[in-house]
């Protein structure tokens, strides 16, 4: 299973939530809904990448640091892949442990960084220098500050549903984010909620997140490079000008890889029609120690599930009014985008 469904509609819930209480951010969420929705899952997921290689078919299989031991394409046998740059070779976990903790910020360490770990409460300061640095070294352009936005996203919602912060009061059959529960939360926030509810198209929503360029601010972000701007001069430990270059070939995989992940992830998520209602794939099924899709829905609606995502979008919220309060920059942004069209056309026709 990956993350890219549930910080998806992470991202979706506190877009609304910030236009809903006419927070400055929102209209650069909605204008670069695209490159927020990147920064909400590739912002700080670098192993997205493939776990290993089928040998009857040679095609690259599973998503990066997940155990896979069978290819799910024919079910035989698998190679570890492997991630090459300049006459070296690492392994996704490789990957995951040198960068990890620099895109999550307050979890997921390594060994001695483990120090460089951001405090959570100056984990809004942090952001509103990252942002401001988005617009003054990155800009002019919105998208860097949007992407910037996701990313926060990112940070504070692995923060709650792993249990680095308190705020999430959700027991879904086995706990609040576990191997086997991961499917139920997946399928419910797919079907039930992001296309009944919501009307989200994922496909789109998918491809058009997996189409946005790199970034370089989420280099900045993750301190790595010469520390620079605002950021970098109050927060001075932790730059790392010599891994540059392994992050941007990184990055460049990472997009590389993510349309194949999705659709790999829509497959997952895909229901057939039966005689008993809709059902998902055997493989789901067993994920999930054996249930069926009625049973998943009904699982989280005991478990209120719709109230966890309520107070993640809240806790969301709150850090983005954080953020908002320690960057003159993000509280001046325009609120709206001058007169609507019913306004002009009433003040255009009357001239005539």
């Amino acid at each position: 299973m990956s993350g890219l469904v549930g910080h998806t509609l992470y991202g979706v819930l506190a877009a609304k939530a910030a236009m809903a209480h006419k927070l400055p951010i929102a209209p650069v969420i909605a204008r670069n809904r695209a490159s927020y929705l990147a920064g909400a899952y590739l912002g700080c997921d670098i192993q997205t990448m493939p776990e290993a290689v089928c040998e009857d078919t040679g095609k690259e299989v599973g998503y990066g640091t997940v155990p896979l031991t069978r290819s799910p394409i024919t079910g035989g046998k698998v190679r570890p892949w492997k991630f090459g740059h300049e006459g070296a070779e690492f392994t996704p976990r490789q990957i995951h442990a040198l960068f990890y903790g620099r895109s999550h910020l307050v979890l997921g360490w390594s060994g001695a960084d483990a120090k460089l770990s951001i405090p959570w409460d100056h984990l809004p300061d942090y952001a509103a220098l990252a942002a401001e640095d988005a617009r003054v070294l990155f800009g002019p352009g919105e998208r860097p500050l949007a992407y910037v936005l996701g990313t926060l996203v990112h940070v504070v919602s692995d923060s709650l549903i792993k249990s680095v912060q308190p705020g999430i009061d959700l027991n879904l059959m086995d706990g609040k984010y576990t191997p086997k529960n991961r499917p139920v939360q997946d399928l419910v926030s797919f079907h039930e909620i992001g296309i009944r509810e919501l009307a989200l198209d994922w496909p789109c929503l998918f491809e058009d997140l997996s189409q946005t360029p790199i970034e370089p601010v989420q280099s900045h972000w993750m301190r790595v490079g010469d520390p620079g701007g605002r950021l970098g001069r109050v927060f001075t430990e932790g730059w790392e000008p010599g891994k540059a270059a392994l992050l941007r070939a990184v990055l460049a995989e990472n997009r590389r890889y993510l349309p194949l992940h999705a659709r790999s992830v829509l497959a997952d998520m895909r229901l057939e029609r039966t005689s008993a209602g809709r059902e998902c794939s055997k493989a789901m099924q067993d994920a999930s120690g054996g249930l069926r899709y009625a049973q998943m829905v009904e699982l989280a609606e005991k478990a209120n599930f719709r109230h966890a995502l309520w107070q993640m979008t809240e806790a969301i919220l709150r850090m983005f009014q954080q953020v908002i309060e320690r960057s003159p920059l993000l509280r001046s942004l325009p609120l709206e985008e001058g007169p609507g069209w019913a306004d002009l056309a009433k003040r255009w026709a009357a001239r005539r």
